[in-house]
């Protein structure tokens, strides 16, 4: 099991309802092991494997994962210099880190 892997587990304690709001989405993250996660009704749950219909795929390294969500690497710059690549939805997939505590990810 990667840091990523234990690191996409520990988001639903992280994830914060309130600055959710109403968002909807299910993210896969392409990473050594798939994974993804869905937020749905100011709740954040993770799974394993593929999700049929993603609305972002978030594809990186598993380091630059965990560092992108914990805040040791920023998204813009990610993103500019090829470690990070999305498909689908661009604009939500940029308020994705802003619905996690980034400490209790660490």
């Amino acid at each position: 099991m990667s840091e990523a892997t234990d690191l996409i587990r520990r988001m639903p304690e992280a994830f914060d309802p309130n600055a959710a709001g109403d968002m909807q989405m299910t993210v896969q993250y392409a990473i050594s092991d798939p994974m993804y996660s869905v937020i749905d009704n100011g709740e954040c749950s993770v799974h394993e494997g593929e999700a049929s219909e993603p609305d972002v795929t978030i594809t990186m390294e598993d380091s630059d994962l965990v560092d992108l969500m914990t805040g040791q690497l920023n998204g813009t710059t990610a993103f500019i210099t090829g470690k990070l690549k999305v498909a689908g939805d661009i604009m939500q997939a940029q308020k994705l880190p802003s619905v996690f505590d980034r400490n209790r990810l660490s």
